[in-house]
């Protein structure tokens, strides 16, 4: 599913224009990278959670040139589903 099929079903599922669910996706996705960029957990009851994880800095290879090379420590987004949406889906 795209972002423009989601808004499509929004706006249906609201009564409203595609304008006005294209206004609310981006403010719902807006709101969770300002939550995130800030440390905070996004909780969605019965859907999942967005967090932000540190990737510890780790050895790789550079694949023109096979020499060994240090990735730096990062920090990642990411979802854990529900146990409700995890039920759903099986």
């Amino acid at each position: 599913m795209t972002k423009a099929e989601l808004v499509a079903i929004m706006a249906r599922a609201s009564g409203g224009s595609k304008t006005a669910g294209e206004k609310a996706m981006n403010a719902f996705v807006s709101s969770v990278v300002e939550s995130l960029r800030r440390g905070r957990h996004v909780t969605i009851s019965g859907f999942g959670t967005f967090v932000v994880t540190h990737r510890a800095a780790r050895n790789g290879r550079d694949p023109r040139s096979g020499k060994l090379i240090t990735i730096p420590p990062a920090k990642v987004p990411r979802f854990r589903p529900s146990r409700a949406l995890k039920s759903a889906i099986r």
